[in-house]
């Protein structure tokens, strides 16, 4: 074994666990979980069954990560984020009795890679958050974010663009629709509402 799992946490036999990552205390990860290499699953978090998990992903203390979901590779979800899978969620059918597994369609949330979302931000499924994408902690997501935004409020608005160093993009004097990292130099281009890289 070439993971570290703490005793109080919960990997079910059938989960698959990447070199490198580490189960952290009273985290639950289901059946069919696939974890890729490096990820960090923190204290109390939960993982759905199937649920998919690229290379280098955090999921910090108490995240529930509900099923069908994919994190894509170095996703970082923050304390207390819920990926929602349940569209229309009712606890009974129209009859009023109690709802069981095949009494519903589990619709998930997608993480591209690089994004990241801030303590307490609620992900309502089915959406899609872009490459290197940041959600503001607290924020409520009910659209697909695009790759590169930054989103923050209730509901999840764009407010700017943010660049693989995670920083909020500057855009270029005299060169409009051109976006500069202050921390790393790199230029993004921005056309009809779609940043790209220079």
């Amino acid at each position: 074994m070439n993971y570290r799992v703490q005793p109080t946490a919960q990997v079910d036999g059938s989960a698959v666990i990447g070199a490198g990552s580490s189960v952290w205390e009273l985290a639950q990860i289901r059946e069919g979980a696939s974890l890729g290499e490096g990820c960090v699953i923190g204290r109390g978090a939960y993982v759905g069954a199937g649920v998919r998990i690229g290379d280098n992903v955090k999921i910090q203390n108490y995240a529930l990560v509900y099923e069908p979901a994919e994190l894509g590779d170095g996703v970082f979800v923050g304390p207390a984020v819920v990926l929602t899978n349940d569209h229309n969620p009712r606890s009974v059918d129209t009859e009023g009795r109690r709802k069981r597994g095949g009494d519903w369609e589990a619709v998930g949330v997608r993480i591209a890679e690089g994004a990241s979302l801030g303590a307490r931000a609620v992900c309502v499924a089915p959406v899609r958050i872009g490459r290197w994408a940041m959600v503001a902690a607290g924020a409520v997501v009910t659209k697909d974010v695009a790759d590169f935004a930054l989103v923050v409020g209730v509901p999840a608005r764009r407010t700017g663009w943010v660049g693989r160093a995670g920083v909020r993009l500057v855009e270029r004097e005299g060169e409009p629709g051109v976006w500069v990292c202050p921390r790393s130099g790199t230029a993004y281009v921005e056309e009809d509402g779609v940043l790209s890289e220079r």
